[in-house]
């Protein structure tokens, strides 16, 4: 923008030399036209032209009365999603040193009439043709409905902070066999390469803000990497971006064949260096099923497709069971021609009984390696996207550690796992759906949020190809009335313009990230206040589950290496099933007991310990009814706690704190026709 200057001649030509001479200093952005400016909020080197923001007033800033940060939390966005993939997927760019006509211009296939976008066509946005051009006019892009195009542009997520975000998960994301399927590329395919770019684009794009503002440290764009720094920066007002990562076959886990491609050395570096890089929360798998853990299926048709996809990356489809208890993953759509179409000659996709709705394959050993390493470097795991059978066995491993760091960001979890996220600390935000979806979906978890005293969040997945909500009309109920004031009363949104394009949100719909705020306007006319306040509370709630993240030490196990004994011990003239075995710390090793009710495992610490939790990781040969029972001196025994309906995996066993030297595990009722068998058990306390 022009600044706007009075005075003598000679003073307009001194302030003349003293801006251009700040503008050289500062490194200049294209075309720049700086100015006074009128609150620390507004740059005074915005490029020139760009897109406006249209909101006055002071962003949201300090703490309320309880020394508490405010503000909504995007707990799933895809800022740099045009990195991945191989550069042609999603066209445009989040920003350009060129400027807003470099940044927001169309893939070059796209050109001259749309005919050639390919990945445009195939999901439906543009019927086989759209006006590629971005920069001025956006006839047809971004949109809705359009999955190929830039919705991240800079200026519109700085809209969208100045609405009263205050924290933003950037999930770095790509995927190689889409990559490797698209005709259309302009760089390599591997998953890993792309993260890093897309993280070393993140850490530019916050120079160039910075640059806007005066110089480093100066810009409302803050990548953070712990929990105080966030709500330090949460505090002053500004957007507190935290790194995250979404990907198929991070460090190069894929499986094929079932066959892991990947160790745990593989598995080592890659946490090393993504946590390097910033990464602070991570998906194990996504889409595909890989050496890390089973997925949650897409639904009907796209699952169809993406089933296709799996057979093409790791030679195998997705397989199912009848799930074991009330969650489920989603159901699979029929085989069609079009997915078929897709494989090599001779190979048919199959099709699933309705009664057997869940993935056979869950967290593995490889997996739960990673999620281990996870916890030790105090990392959030994203539990979306995991299959029932994988998110269980991994809030069983996060609940046996007592470790808060778990979220759901975009609604890919099964919601009856809400509670136990909520239980350890975690975090919940849902999909941007409609503003009545999303509030009729808020009010069903609203009693939850209250009992845990907790905020809520939305995942705009923007830029993430999943749809979002479409116009609803000048003339709906929920019609947003331009200009609107921001949900913390301090700020005045109008129409958002960008070159020669005016958004509405009632005639546009959640086109791109510069709209969020009319739609959280939109949810408030929806009838949801209430949600909104819950979302303003978001930024803490983020904050508490990442600072408790931080501080989280590991128990020590008081039972490893300790002397053990069991009633009897499975004979096995290859393999030992001694009762040492589930003692040595290795999940690889096991004890196992003869195949009766009455069988029991304790352990012998060495001396009298205050402990107040035991830890089972059963084999398939699990203990349905069983207690715990303590002792000082090996005599005389007391229950500390008891369970009938075990049902496997690895239990958690909590009771007050007790004086013991022994810990036994005695068995009443086994739950397969086989005897007890436990990988590990450990006994934990002070």
């Amino acid at each position: 923008m022009t600044g706007h200057h009075t005075g003598r001649r000679a003073l307009i030509s001194l302030l003349a030399l003293l801006l251009a001479a700040a503008a050289t200093v500062l490194g200049g952005l294209p075309g720049s036209s700086a100015r006074a400016a009128d609150g620390w909020w507004n740059p005074g080197a915005r490029p020139s032209p760009d897109s406006q923001i249209n909101v006055t007033g002071p962003p949201m800033s300090g703490t309320d009365a309880r020394g508490e940060v405010r503000g909504f939390v995007d707990a799933h966005n895809h800022l740099m999603s045009n990195e991945g993939f191989g550069g042609r997927i999603i066209c445009g760019a989040t920003f350009s040193e060129k400027g807003v006509a470099d940044a927001l211009k169309d893939c070059p296939e796209h050109y001259p009439d749309g005919a050639l976008a390919l990945f445009e066509n195939v999901t439906g946005g543009a019927n086989g043709h759209h006006d590629p051009v971005g920069w001025p006019t956006f006839k047809d892009w971004p949109a809705n409905d359009s999955l190929s195009h830039q919705q991240n542009y800079y200026a519109w997520v700085e809209r969208a902070w100045r609405g009263g975000q205050r924290i933003l998960v950037n999930d770095l994301v790509t995927n190689g066999l889409l990559c490797s399927l698209y005709p259309y590329k302009d760089r390599s395919c591997d998953e890993m390469s792309a993260i890093r770019l897309e993280a070393q684009k993140t850490y530019q794009l916050q120079d160039y803000v910075d640059r806007m503002y005066g110089g480093a440290g100066k810009g409302w764009f803050r990548i953070v990497t712990d929990a105080d720094q966030a709500r330090d920066v949460v505090a002053q007002g500004k957007l507190a971006v935290v790194l995250g990562v979404e990907t198929s076959e991070p460090f190069g886990c894929k499986q094929i064949l079932d066959i892991a491609q990947c160790n745990e050395d593989d598995i080592d570096r890659g946490l090393d260096e993504l946590y390097g890089m910033g990464v602070r929360s991570m998906f194990l798998c996504h889409k595909f099923d890989n050496a890390l853990c089973g997925v949650r299926f897409d639904e009907g048709t796209i699952g169809v497709a993406v089933n296709a996809g799996q057979f093409l990356s790791t030679g195998t489809f997705w397989t199912t069971e009848a799930c074991a208890g009330p969650q489920h993953d989603n159901p699979i759509g029929l085989p069609t021609a079009q997915a078929n179409a897709l494989l090599p000659a001779g190979v048919q996709l199959p099709t699933y009984a309705g009664a057997a709705q869940c993935n056979t394959r869950g967290l593995t050993r490889l997996g739960e390696y990673a999620l281990r390493g996870m916890m030790q470097r105090n990392m959030m795991l994203e539990l979306d996207h995991m299959s029932v059978k994988a998110a269980g066995r991994a809030l069983d491993v996060l609940e046996a550690g007592s470790y808060p760091g778990v979220i759901s960001s975009h609604s890919w979890m099964d919601l009856d796992w809400s509670e136990r996220v909520y239980k350890l600390g975690g975090f919940i935000a849902q999909y941007a759906h409609s503003a009545e979806g999303f509030v009729a979906e808020a009010r069903r978890t609203e009693a939850l949020r209250d009992a845990y005293h907790v905020g809520y969040g939305y995942g705009t997945d923007m830029n993430g190809v999943g749809g979002w909500p479409g116009p609803v009309g000048e003339n709906a109920p929920n019609a947003v009335k331009y200009p609107f004031r921001s949900a913390d009363g301090q700020s005045v949104l109008e129409r958002q313009v960008t070159g020669d394009r005016t958004w509405d949100l009632n005639k546009d719909g959640l086109a791109h990230n510069g709209l969020v705020p009319d739609w959280i306007e939109q949810i408030r006319l929806s009838g949801g206040q209430d949600v909104v306040d819950d979302l303003m509370r978001g930024a803490q709630s983020y904050l508490n589950t990442w600072r408790s993240t931080q501080q989280h030490k590991a128990g020590t196990n008081l039972a490893v290496g300790v002397s053990a004994n069991a009633s009897s011990s499975e004979w096995n003239p290859f393999i030992s099933y001694r009762p040492g075995r589930a003692v040595d710390g290795s999940q690889s090793t096991r004890w196992a007991s003869d195949w009766n009710d009455d069988q029991w495992f304790q352990v012998d610490l060495g001396s009298a310990r205050t402990v107040n939790r035991v830890t089972l990781d059963w084999e398939r040969a699990y203990g349905q009814a069983y207690r715990i029972e303590v002792s000082t001196d090996g005599g005389t025994w007391r229950t500390v706690w008891t369970t009938t309906g075990g049902n496997g995996g690895l239990d958690t066993a909590r009771f007050d704190p007790t004086a013991a030297r022994y810990v036994k595990v005695q068995g009443v009722k086994r739950g397969t026709q086989w005897g007890y068998s436990l990988y590990e058990v450990g006994v934990y306390g002070t």
